[in-house]
């Protein structure tokens, strides 16, 4: 038999086990979520961005904060999978009942998160997924990045108005919405333009050894190899690549490979190399030197293009709320959309109608295992 005293006990446990599981919500805060790959395959790009979201956070705070209250941002670990950035989202919509939402890096995530930010009405920004679909057709969801359609472009136009060559191979990850994305219109661009594509392979995604499919590159005497992939498997088709005489000025990527495990890697196999990106830290516009600087008393390294568009993402976003008449979802949304020469790091960004940010597109040089700026081009 139970007695009183062991009832009333277990009553207030479960009270206090209750109230543990119930987030209070302090009317001095504003509660922003961020779902990013903390860990698993990508962690690098959940890492350098986090600590642009952060310096954000922290320099907003410092000014005052947004609407006299202190900015709150909720981190969720979805490790690098799509499965774990849906039950993120929904954790941090339902459960933290955020008012906006910062991510994800890879396109693949963002369109799963963003599909429950959609579907919850609560505005989503991401800061570097590139993929077009990531904001079709869904209301709420953003982007402070370009598209792959236009990154795509602007690499067939590098390619041919800047480097002067013409025969192009294109080399990418079959299965992946990001690789493939880019791969097609960098095809599109490059064919408009004159530009012939001598040879076209794709490799399964998760695949380690490219040394056939390089052979056959390189068989079919390219003057460039486009590369649209991520840092992790470009270390390795870099390092095989030069094993078959491949050198690595013949590559040139897009922002996938903005990693400096990248350079930590192959930073040699890959020694004038190019690469389509949203940030350089030797950019030479004034806001991306003040976020530098910033940064680097901050951090004590240099920032990535990854960690840059973090935090202009969290800065717009912040901006947008300061804007909006009321801290609703709704409110903060029409406000996002109706950003205009927003000055971030990476650039001065607009709008557009298709919730797309409006702004240069860097190319980047692989030098003395450094990325340094080359020149940006305007997307058409």
């Amino acid at each position: 038999m139970v007695s009183r005293r062991d009832f009333g006990l277990g009553v207030a446990l479960a009270a206090l086990l209750l109230a543990g599981g119930c987030e209070k919500d302090d009317p001095n805060e504003i509660k922003v979520g961020a779902y990013l790959s903390l860990s698993g395959a990508d962690s690098t790009f959940g890492t350098d961005t986090r600590e642009g979201i952060e310096l954000a956070v922290e320099e907003t705070n410092a000014a005052g904060g947004v609407k006299g209250k202190r900015i709150r941002v909720i981190y969720e670990d979805d490790k690098s999978t799509t499965h774990e950035a849906v039950q993120k989202v929904r954790q941090l919509v339902d459960r933290n009942k955020v008012v906006a939402l910062l991510g994800e890096v890879a396109s693949s995530r963002s369109l799963a998160g963003g599909l429950i930010a959609n579907t919850s009405k609560v505005p989503m920004i991401t800061p570097s997924s590139t993929a077009v679909s990531v904001t079709k057709n869904r209301h709420w969801v953003f982007r402070s990045c370009f598209t792959d359609d236009q990154q795509g472009a602007v690499g067939a136009r590098f390619i041919l108005e800047h480097l002067g060559r013409r025969r192009v191979g294109v080399f990418f990850a079959a299965q992946d919405p990001y690789s493939s994305g880019l791969a097609r219109a960098f095809r599109a661009e490059l064919k408009r333009l004159g530009g012939e594509i001598v040879v076209d392979k794709g490799y399964q995604k998760g695949e380690t050894n490219f040394r056939t499919y390089l052979a056959e590159l390189k068989a079919a005497n390219p003057e460039v190899l486009f590369v649209p992939n991520y840092y992790n498997e470009m270390v390795l088709i870099a390092r095989q690549a030069r094993e078959v005489g491949i050198p690595g000025a013949m590559f040139v990527g897009g922002d996938g490979w903005d990693s400096s495990n990248l350079v930590e890697g192959a930073g040699a196999e890959l020694e004038g190399a190019h690469f389509t990106n949203h940030y350089a830290p030797d950019v030479p516009w004034e806001n991306s030197k003040k976020f530098v600087t910033a940064f680097a008393a901050r951090y004590k390294h240099e920032p990535t293009s990854l960690t840059a568009q973090g935090y202009d993402a969290a800065k717009l976003l912040f901006d947008a709320i300061e804007r909006a008449p009321e801290t609703t979802p709704a409110a903060i949304r029409d406000a996002i959309a109706a950003t205009k020469d927003f000055k971030g790091a990476t650039g001065t960004m607009t709008m557009d109608d298709q919730h797309n940010a409006n702004k240069p597109i860097v190319v980047v040089r692989i030098q003395d295992k450094k990325f340094v700026y080359a020149t940006q081009i305007l997307a058409e």
